[in-house]
């Protein structure tokens, strides 16, 4: 299930989070060459993201939500 990124904060380890607008939360790791997402390096780049969609496989499993709101 596709949701919208609706911010971002990084973990205990430095790694960036998304927030998603179904309460749950996904990490959104730039590891090349694994997963590319330059974006996530820079505030401007997450901040083109806000709204974007990712796949949401806590929703498809009906898991509760990570955050409150």
């Amino acid at each position: 299930m596709r949701q919208p990124m609706t911010g971002f904060h990084q973990d205990h380890e430095g790694h960036w989070v998304a927030r998603l607008a179904c309460g749950h939360t996904q990490h959104v790791r730039h590891q090349p060459p694994m997963s590319l997402r330059p974006w996530v390096l820079s505030e401007a780049g997450r901040a083109e993201r806000l709204g974007g969609e990712l796949d949401c496989l806590k929703c498809e499993r009906g898991e509760p939500r990570d955050v409150a709101g």
